[in-house]
């Protein structure tokens, strides 16, 4: 019997994880029942977690943001980064598979004491056009993904610099650091892997009111990424459960 896939969602609006859950198994070839599924606003996540359970974890976006000031946070979106946070340690010392999506970048980047901030290289919702580094040519979860793709994004914070052992695999020239790996088997994303067209329109109805783009913008919003043509970052979500997927 294979071995399920954690996967770790921090929205705590029940359409946007629905729709997010959905995603990733759609995208990375996955059965509900070959998943541990944990939504973090409801469920604490085990002290006592055996990350060799599983095949591999991935971690879903959110609204929060790790650099904000802990007065700006709310109790669920403290004790969800807290949680994370508290699983890193495990996951890095045993170079564990993992996958952070958006939000997982920022909780990468804070456990392995990066600048991550709001300081430069946020994007607003919508395409960024990445590029492949050479470093992330020869990269396993890069194999098959053209070398410039479009990749959606939206987020306020952003890694301002490589963290120490990480390797630089994708980049914008908006946003740098789109994805790395620590050591061999931990990777973070800041662009979504699992987004569709169908899914940011989701998102931007939800999130219209939470600072991510004026109001007013929304239905232009979704226009455009109605006519994106985004296809290549669901390979890397391919590529990850393939290669870790345990028997």
């Amino acid at each position: 019997m294979t071995k399920p896939f954690l996967i770790l969602q921090l929205r705590p609006e029940t359409e946007a994880a629905d729709d997010e859950f959905a995603a990733i198994l759609r995208k990375g070839g996955l059965e509900a029942g070959g998943t541990r599924r944990i939504r973090m606003d409801q469920e604490r996540l085990p002290e006592d977690i055996v990350l060799e359970d599983y095949s591999g974890v991935i971690v879903g976006g959110g609204p929060g943001c790790v650099s904000d000031a802990p007065e700006d946070k709310s109790e669920i979106e403290a004790r969800i980064e807290a949680d994370v946070l508290g699983l890193m340690p495990k996951v890095t010392a045993r170079d564990f598979p993992f996958l952070g999506c958006c939000y997982g970048i920022g909780i990468l980047g804070a456990h392995l004491k990066g600048d991550v901030s709001k300081r430069a290289f946020g994007e607003a919702v919508g395409t960024s056009a990445c590029d492949v580094t050479p470093e992330g040519k020869e990269d396993a979860l890069l194999v098959g993904v053209p070398t410039a793709f479009d990749a959606f994004v939206g987020h306020k914070e952003a890694l301002q610099d490589l963290p120490e052992g990480c390797v630089h695999l994708v980049r914008s020239e908006a946003c740098p650091y789109q994805m790395l790996r620590y050591k061999e088997h931990v990777y973070a994303t800041q662009f979504h892997p699992e987004a569709d067209a169908a899914g940011f329109e989701t998102r931007i109805r939800i999130y219209r009111d939470r600072g991510y783009f004026p109001p007013e913008d929304a239905d232009d919003l979704i226009a455009m990424c109605r006519a994106a043509d985004v296809f290549a970052p669901e390979m890397i979500l391919r590529n990850f459960v393939q290669r870790y997927a345990q028997g």
